[in-house]
This record gives structure tokens, C-alpha cells and sequence, in this order.
């Protein structure tokens, strides 16, 4: 990206101005030089374009890790006042919706565990179902499908799937409102009946990683984080399901855009009011889409901890926290000094309400929001509190965030030499694509470690742990 077209409004904010006779809304970056020289030019011309947008509260904005995305870019950030013909777009929540992160903390150290972890390795390779279009061992019926896209983690609890406990460190506990199975297409349920309690492929993956390093004790002490104890993060999200319903609405949004003469500058930003009928009808599908990514991560929960269980007897796994990165939520926030609701479209980017929210769990209340900023293959991630209730909308990074596309991946590394690297450095990879492995190179990726130390000084989030990774599912 060429800096020189931005202005600097502090260390780590930046806008871009307007040129004459522009109409938008105001732009606004977030990072460091560094990350931002090293962003590709699509991202300031898809922001920009978001921020003509109709109904944009505020600004448009993207996080330390954006790159290139369909219509937003990823890890940008906008909010929409539906009362002010504010507009909801499939391309601002992306096609993986509610593609997020399930963070486990163990009671079980590095030292007492390591001897195990080629057996662990194993053993959760066989049980954990990932790969592209690979189905788990639960099949669903039409109408068990509708429960799951109504009903989310707390339907797979109520099936047996983890416990009543978990639901209390899930965003909306679980299971969010406004969902409507029956604005969800046959062909979107049809590929995810077998795909409920699976990973997929791509940057998905289950990693038991060691908190190696804390820089807030009290929020540490919070989260029940401590130095040498290992955490499983589990990203994944809607599957089949998700991708399907992004594919059909992109399609049905478009119209709806032209129908109501809606000007759009990029035809991938397709959209409607919030309160058309189209745009709620794509409201009631991705709602169904979010829940049944939250049941996905509840299922894959249930059999880490099984398969957990299996090599370590006495191991306890206990959810930290669940958090989504592809959403759009209706919150309440301050804008120009009034309180307003407002659609907020994330994507690529995690919610992260700052200390004393109320909708944080008595736990996290006095420390803020467990936010997890997942690194690539074989590089660390760090686990972050919330920060900020007026920036970026409560909205921080949500990952390392792609320095390259996976062609150019391909060109720069081969998989089975990467993932024997790796073993050398003590991370054990099991994957069924050494294609994937090779696109998914931690070289691919941006340092995540400059992602989340600009995150920080960003003021978005504030760093509590970070983790090495030493054990790696991939699809």
C-alpha cells in the first residue's frame, strides 16, 4: 500500500482523504507503518468503497491484519443505522460466516504432557474429521438441521455435546436470535448434513499450544492462564452451509441493490437496507448460519475433550472463550455522541468490549473480553482483552492476516518439507493435503507478533498471553 496517500492521525491510526467532489464517509486504518506499507493497494479501495456505502455510521474501518477480501476487505469493520437506511452486506460478513475460535485451557503443563504428544497428535487426526468436504460421523435430518440452525451450542449441549458450563463463555451464550431456517436454501442445507462436528479446510485447524509468556497477570489470573500450561484453540465455522448462503445472497442482494437504485462502486459490495425485505431475509439466514457454527465448535469441543481424555486420563478441558470474526451484529454504540443501534459487520475481525460491558460474563467483567489472535501454521497466537468501547466500534484483528495469496504459496514452499521443518522446531503437523500445508506456510502470513503489538498500542486490545503452538490439525 503507498502510505504516501494517507494522512497520519497517530502512531498507529491513519486516514485517507478525500479527493475533490468524493462522496464517502471518512476512512480509517489502523496499524503501523510497517503493516500498513505492507498491505496490498485493493485494501484502501475496497474500504473506500465501504464508506460509500448508504447509512454508514461513522467511519470505515480496517484492523493491523487486512488484505484483500471479496467486496470488504478482510479485517475491515463498518457499522450501519438501519433507521437511517443503513444497508447489510453479504460481502461485509464474508462466506465463512462465523468463522471463529473456540479456546480450551487445560489442566495439563508442557512438561508432564510432551512425552504423548505424537500419540495425541495421532489420535485426534483420526477422531477430529477435517479436509475439503470431509463429513463427520453425525448425520442430520432436515428437521434436526432446522433445530441446529435455531437452536446453535445449545442445541449440540442438549445433545450431549459438552455442558451447560460452556454456554456461559459462548458469544450470545450460544445461540443467537432472528434466525430463520426456512431462508436458508436446500442446496446450503444438503452440504452441511454431514458436515456438523467437522474442521474443514483452509487456515481451519485444532492446535494444542503452551502459554509460553504473560504480559497481564490480572487478566491472566482471570482467564485461569499461567506460563507452561497448555490451551487448544479451535478455528473453524458454518461449513458448507456458511458458503452456500453467501453464494445465493450475493445474487439476490444485487438485484435488490438495483431494484432500489442503490449505487454500488464495486459490484461484490452487494446490498439492501436492513429493513427491505431482502435484507432481512438474508438477516434470518445468516443468524442460521452463525448458530450452526457455534454448534460445529460446541461438537468439536466434545470430542477434543474425548479424545483428550483418551491419552491424558485426568485431563480437564474447560472453554475459555468462543468468539466469531465473519458476523453482523445489531449493538448498541456510541456515535457523535449519540447511542445508537447499529448493524456492525465484521469481517475478519473480532468483537472486543472493553472492561465492565454487560454483556461480558461475570468472570471476564473487571478485565474485559478474551479476544484470540490466531497465528499461522507453526507461528505463535496470542490471547488479548478488550480494551476499547469507543474505537473501531469494540472491534480489534482476529488473526496473523495473509501477506500472500496461496498461488504464491504454492511457488515457495512444498508441504512435506515444510511440516518435517516444523517437527524439527518441536510442532507436530498431521494434515491430509500436503498441498494445503504448503499454502498455509507461516511465511504466507503477516508477523503475527507485529499484528498483536499494534493491536495493543492501537489501544483496541491489550495483550495477556501468548502460545507456542505444538500440535497441529489441519485439513
Amino acid at each position: 500500500m503507498n502510505i504516501q496517500s494517507l494522512l497520519q492521525l497517530h502512531p498507529y491510526l491513519w486516514t485517507l482523504p478525500k479527493t475533490t467532489g468524493e462522496k464517502r464517509a471518512e476512512v480509517l486504518l489502523y496499524g503501523s507503518e510497517p503493516l500498513l506499507a505492507s498491505m496490498d493497494d485493493k485494501v484502501l479501495e475496497q474500504i473506500a468503497n465501504v464508506a460509500a456505502l448508504p447509512g454508514l455510521a461513522g467511519a470505515a474501518m480496517t484492523m493491523p491484519d487486512a488484505h484483500w477480501g471479496y467486496g470488504f476487505p478482510i479485517g475491515g469493520v463498518a457499522a450501519f443505522d438501519a433507521a437511517q437506511g443503513g444497508i447489510i452486506s453479504a460481502g461485509g460478513v464474508g462466506f465463512d460466516i462465523s468463522c471463529g475460535i473456540r479456546c480450551l485451557r487445560s489442566n495439563l503443563n508442557l512438561h508432564d504432557a510432551v512425552a504423548r504428544f505424537e500419540r495425541l497428535a495421532d489420535r485426534l487426526f483420526a477422531t477430529i474429521p477435517a479436509g475439503v468436504g470431509e463429513e463427520g460421523h453425525i448425520h442430520l435430518n432436515p428437521q434436526q438441521l432446522d433445530q441446529v440452525l435455531l437452536g446453535g451450542a445449545q442445541w449440540a449441549v442438549k445433545q450431549g455435546y459438552g455442558n451447560t458450563a460452556d454456554l456461559d463463555y459462548v458469544e450470545e451464550n450460544g445461540c443467537v436470535g432472528g434466525a430463520v431456517p426456512s431462508n436458508v436454501s436446500e442446496l446450503a442445507k444438503k452440504r452441511q448434513r454431514g458436515e456438523m462436528g467437522t474442521l474443514g479446510s483452509g487456515n481451519h485447524y485444532l492446535e494444542v499450544q503452551v502459554v509460553e509468556h504473560i504480559y497481564d497477570q490480572t487478566a491472566a489470573l482471570a482467564f485461569g492462564l499461567h506460563e507452561g500450561q497448555l490451551v487448544i484453540s479451535i478455528h473453524c465455522g458454518s461449513r458448507g452451509l456458511g458458503h452456500q448462503i453467501g453464494t445465493d445472497y450475493l445474487v439476490m442482494l444485487a438485484k435488490a441493490a438495483g431494484r432500489l437504485g442503490i449505487h454500488l462502486p464495486d459490484r461484490e459490495l452487494a446490498c439492501a437496507p436492513v429493513k427491505s425485505p431482502e435484507g432481512q431475509q438474508y438477516l434470518g439466514a445468516m443468524n442460521a448460519a452463525i448458530n450452526c457454527a457455534l454448534a460445529n465448535r460446541q461438537i468439536l469441543t466434545h470430542l477434543t475433550r474425548e479424545t483428550f481424555a483418551e491419552v491424558y486420563p485426568n485431563a480437564t478441558l474447560e472453554t475459555l472463550f468462543d468468539i466469531s470474526h465473519n458476523t453482523c451484529k445489531e449493538e448498541q454504540h456510541e456515535v457523535d455522541g449519540k447511542t445508537r443501534w447499529l448493524h456492525v459487520h465484521r469481517k475478519g475481525a473480532t468483537r472486543a468490549f472493553a472492561p465492565g460491558h454487560p454483556r461480558l460474563p461475570a468472570r471476564y467483567r473487571d478485565v474485559g473480553q478474551p479476544v484470540i489472535i490466531g497465528g499461522s501454521m507453526g507461528t505463535g497466537s496470542y490471547i488479548l482483552a478488550g480494551a476499547s468501547t469507543n474505537q473501531a466500534f469494540a472491534s480489534c484483528s482476529h488473526g496473523a492476516g495473509r501477506a500472500m495469496s496461496r498461488n504464491q504459496a504454492l511457488k515457495q514452499w512444498n508441504g512435506r518439507t515444510l511440516i518435517d521443518d516444523l517437527k524439527r522446531q518441536g510442532i507436530l503437523i498431521r494434515t491430509r493435503s500436503m498441498r494445503g500445508a504448503a499454502e498455509e506456510a507461516p511465511g504466507a502470513y503477516k508477523d503475527v507478533d507485529q499484528v498483536a503489538e499494534v493491536t495493543e498500542q492501537a489501544g483496541l486490545a491489550r495483550r495477556v498471553a501468548f502460545l507456542r503452538p505444538k500440535v497441529c490439525i489441519k485439513g
